[in-house]
């Protein structure tokens, strides 16, 4: 039966981000805290929460008790209308969100909140140009997959995206786009975005991920943040922060941008909200922005905007963080996890670099340390060749561990409340794959 529902699955309905020939998903049972099960009764741990979205755990009860809850008192109302969980999910918000960010538009996805965010800079602005990052995700849909600098936007162009983004460099100290040597620099890649900002004019808004997600978890220098913020504040451009990763206690603070004192114009956010029980995105704003439209036309919405069903699990996720002191707790398992993968490092000549805050790490696989050459690029993936990546991926998951990889790296995220004894499972896993890259190294 589990290659019936596998190929069923396959048959009638589409695998995202991949040509659909050979696909063959794992077909999941149950799951709980840290690991699911397959239908054959195997047990996997779950080292990157899913897409970095099941932050609380798998099936948290108190998350699911909400769901249940709302479900039988009210499934759902439209969204000029207005229930009690709405008024408590925003309230709830209020606890939580960087000061100053405290109207809020409840979407579906964190790639609608980023479409929504967009739009809601250009009304406010009156311009229409979005400043992205070349190594970035933002969404799949129109506005932003237009946002998006990774290779998936390479195949919507260029009729599956708005016009008037335009992109610059990512802040990536391991390999600087620019050239630079980080503590010389002068955050020249920063500084760049000005440069933009000043040379393109009609500039609304700059989007960027505060740390850069599925592409890299690239940490930025401590000046980056603020110095960005500075310069799109003093040319009146609104700053875009893309959470959607980062939130819920992802790099050991609530949001990521609290560790460079950083307070966008816009924040968006998703995933770990609900803790991926429910599909909700959220777009937050100043109250600057919000005042604008007493009396200036919004121009958005859509029938799922503000459902039930989603804002209560929110309610009960964030209740759940805070019970389980789960952002602190972020912090501190995060240091003890980037000890354990640094160590890797020093065994495997196939580390390029390990690099992450809180429960959120990337290693990164090259095949020559000096040159920092990567065994494939973006270029191999959207080709379809065989990635190096994939094969430690596909080996741990052999072992018993799923991770997500990508080009030339894995993301390591374990879900918040990962023991130790559950980091060394993973990082011994990881630790067995390594063996495939190492041997690519030796055989050139």
């Amino acid at each position: 039966m589990t290659d019936d529902i596998s190929e069923l699955t396959a048959r009638h309905t589409y695998g995202t981000w991949r040509a659909q020939r050979g696909w063959k998903p794992l077909h999941v049972t149950k799951a709980e805290g840290c690991h699911f099960w397959d239908a054959s009764g195997k047990r996997y741990l779950d080292f990157s929460s899913q897409l970095v979205c099941s932050n609380l755990g798998h099936q948290n009860q108190a998350v699911i008790d909400a769901i249940c809850a709302q479900a039988k008192e009210l499934a759902f109302i439209g969204p000029s209308y207005t229930c009690d969980i709405r008024a408590k999910a925003a309230l709830k918000m209020l606890e939580v969100m960087p000061k100053g960010l405290d109207k809020f538009f409840f979407a579906t996805s964190g790639t609608e909140a980023n479409e929504a965010a967009i739009k809601i800079a250009r009304l406010y602005t009156g311009k229409h140009k979005i400043i992205a990052r070349y190594t970035s995700y933002h969404g799949s849909t129109a506005g932003s997959i237009a946002a998006t600098g990774d290779l998936r936007r390479w195949f919507v162009e260029p009729t599956g995206k708005i016009p008037g983004v335009i992109f610059g460099p990512e802040a990536n100290c391991y390999r600087c786009p620019l050239q630079q040597k980080q503590g010389t620099c002068g955050t020249a890649c920063a500084d760049y975005l000005a440069y933009m900002i000043d040379h393109e004019e009609n500039v609304a808004a700059i989007i960027v991920e505060p740390i850069v997600g599925t592409n890299g978890v690239l940490v930025p220098p401590p000046d980056y943040l603020p110095k960005l913020a500075e310069h799109a504040k003093k040319r009146g451009v609104l700053l875009i922060a893309d959470e959607v990763m980062t939130g819920w206690g992802r790099t050991g603070k609530w949001f990521a941008v609290e560790h460079w004192g950083v307070t966008p114009d816009i924040l968006t956010t998703a995933k770990g909200v609900t803790n991926a029980a429910m599909p909700l995105g959220v777009v937050a704003t100043s109250r600057a922005i919000s005042d604008y439209f007493d009396d200036n036309y919004f121009a958005h919405g859509h029938t799922y905007e503000a459902h039930p069903l989603t804002l209560a699990p929110a309610v009960a996720a964030i209740d759940e963080y805070k019970r389980l002191n789960l952002i602190e707790r972020s912090a501190k398992m995060g240091e003890l996890l980037g000890q354990k993968l640094k160590a890797l490092a020093e065994k495997h000549p196939s580390i390029g670099d390990v690099r992450g805050l809180g429960l959120f790490w990337a290693v990164e696989l090259v095949k020559d340390r000096t040159t920092k050459e990567p065994f494939n690029t973006p270029q191999d993936k959207a080709q379809r060749k065989p990635l190096v990546i994939d094969a430690v991926a596909a080996e741990m998951t052999k072992r018993g561990v799923t991770v997500l990889a990508w080009v030339s790296h894995l993301v390591i995220a374990p879900p918040l409340i990962v023991t130790e004894e559950e980091l060394d499972e993973g990082v011994a896993a990881l630790d067995a794959a390594l063996t495939i890259a190492d041997e690519k190294i030796a055989a050139r």
